[in-house]
């Protein structure tokens, strides 16, 4: 496939699942709100902390080396190894699965029975959720390397709404069933999505359309693990890469849901602070999860695709080194520009978001500065989800086993920080210790880049400065924005808060033409693809 070809149906495919993430968000924000009204805090923080948690870890664990070295290179490989290779995130699941339910179980602090009923049976539902989600994974990779946007879209629909409703009907029906409810909700969702995926092959393979496609799997029964006499099992290239990716994920997992970690391990939070950290957390994370993970996952395989991994930049095809610069450049730009978006106007209206959303109960106490605090964070973490996208697609398996030290000696200093910060400033010190780890990974990837790319014409990381104009525009916006919080928001009515809104509908419009005027390459990018 072109470079040219592979950049197109990328762009798609994230545009797509920002699409897609909207969605998803656009629910989670009013189940949430729905269901503060209904529920505790305590409820709440169990659920989308501690049992969320487990379920993330034992997904994590079990199956991103598996995506990440199972989706590098071409999509022209020997699908069977492939296929049986992905199958093995299952029996790692069920391994994962067993440990940490036991600890969860046991070596967690158990929540009161009468705050938040049948907590044994939420771990076992969440463990169980893991474990059926991976018997999908053949199916997503598959997917995921030819490109099925329309597949991922459907799925992921379905299966989100068909566990909000329920969720809903549940919490209406019967709210003193407690962690019955997500538990059901939780069992649902991922039964659908893998059926999707399931029923989606069933009848794609063997049609005229695969055939036309020259798909490279013609039956069903070769999504399955088949054993091929004198063949080994599976492509140990492929494996000894996944080995390298999993020592990488582990730790990656502790960086990415540290402060998950550290309250339910340290005990620094109860159930409730818990409960409230989560809600602005899901609040202040929207747009990282609907447009920065989908671009991230998404030029993965874009750049994976065009540039051979472990290979030098004089040792590409020139052509395609010149594209992958370009729309590196561009994506920098790009998620420049939203982070820096959501850090001025987030900080202003941070506590108007929070009033509207949850009423006192989050617009009160430490809600407003956890959200300022986060929307700081977000440019960290749109800068530092394009830069690891382009150097984990590009890293050697020598290079990836280097970083995985980096990985393991940030991993322990990021807990120690977030300890003391949690202690210093409360829950606002867990996004003080992600801003500090974000920036040391965005100083390696960015360190990666400028090597790979120093002997060659091309300079992606201008991506990182934008037009003077613009951070002028944007420094009035954050002052203007600032004294209108002072003087309209957020306890003198309704007229005073239409006014401040308006205030910054007007900074925002100032600031969207002046993008427009000034980062003209960078509009006909996001025009074109």
């Amino acid at each position: 496939m072109a470079a040219q070809d592979v950049l197109g149906q990328t762009a798609r495919l994230a545009s797509s699942s920002a699409l897609l993430q909207v969605l998803f968000r656009v629910i989670t924000f009013g189940l949430n709100a729905f269901t503060l009204r209904y529920l505790s805090r305590e409820l709440i923080g169990v659920v989308n902390v501690r049992l969320t948690l487990l379920y993330s870890t034992v997904v994590f664990l079990a199956r991103e080396a598996f995506r990440r070295a199972c989706l590098s290179g071409s999509a022209k490989r020997n699908w069977t190894k492939t296929i049986n290779l992905l199958w093995l995130t299952v029996p790692l699941g069920v391994f994962w699965s067993l440990i940490l339910g036991l600890v969860w179980l046991h070596l967690l602090e158990v929540p009161d029975t009468s705050v938040v009923p049948h907590y044994r049976a939420g771990v076992v539902a969440f463990g169980l959720s893991a474990i059926i989600e991976l018997l999908g994974e053949p199916f997503w990779v598959l997917a995921q390397a030819h490109l099925f946007v329309r597949l991922k879209v459907i799925a992921e629909s379905l299966s989100v709404v068909s566990k909000c409703i329920l969720t809903v009907t549940l919490v209406i029906l019967y709210p003193q069933w407690g962690l019955y409810i997500f538990s059901l909700a939780q069992l649902l969702y991922v039964s659908v999505l893998v059926m999707c995926y399931v029923i989606y092959f069933v009848v794609f393979l063997g049609s005229p359309e695969a055939t036309k496609k020259s798909f490279p799997v013609a039956r069903v029964k070769a999504l399955l693990p088949n054993f091929v006499e004198d063949e080994t099992f599976v492509n140990w290239k492929e494996a000894r890469l996944t080995w390298s990716f999993f020592k990488q994920s582990f730790l990656k997992q502790i960086l990415t849901e540290g402060e998950r970690y550290v309250m339910t391990f340290l005990n620094v939070l109860n159930f409730g602070d818990q409960g409230v950290y989560d809600i602005v957390n899901n609040l202040g994370s929207l747009v990282a999860r609907f447009i920065f993970l989908p671009i991230e996952e998404s030029f993965y395989v874009f750049f994976a695709k065009v540039l051979e991994r472990g290979k030098t930049v004089k040792d590409q095809k020139q052509d395609d080194v010149a594209m992958a610069a370009n729309v590196l450049e561009l994506l920098l730009k790009l998620v420049l520009l939203i982070g820096l978006t959501i850090t001025v106007f987030g900080y202003a209206y941070s506590q108007l978001a929070l009033d509207i959303y949850g009423g006192s109960m989050l617009s009160s106490g430490t809600g407003p500065d956890l959200l300022r605090c986060y929307s700081l964070y977000v440019l960290f973490l749109a800068v530092n989800g394009v830069t690891e996208c382009f150097t984990f697609a590009l890293m050697c398996k020598e290079e990836v086993d280097r970083y995985n030290f980096v990985m393991l000696a940030l991993s322990f200093i990021f807990l120690c920080i977030s300890y003391f910060l949690t202690h210093l400033y409360g829950s606002v010190g867990f996004i003080l210790a992600n801003c500090f780890n974000m920036g040391i990974r965005i100083a390696h990837s960015i360190h990666y880049i400028y090597d790979y790319f120093k002997e060659s014409p091309h300079r992606p990381l201008t991506g990182l400065l934008p037009s003077p104009v613009l951070l002028l525009v944007y420094v009035i916006s954050a002052v203007i924005t600032a004294f209108s919080e002072v003087l309209f928001c957020c306890d003198k009515g309704w007229m005073a808060r239409l006014i401040h809104i308006s205030t910054g509908a007007l900074c925002f419009a100032a600031t969207l033409v002046t993008m427009f005027c000034t980062e003209t390459k960078l509009i006909h990018f996001v025009r074109s693809q």
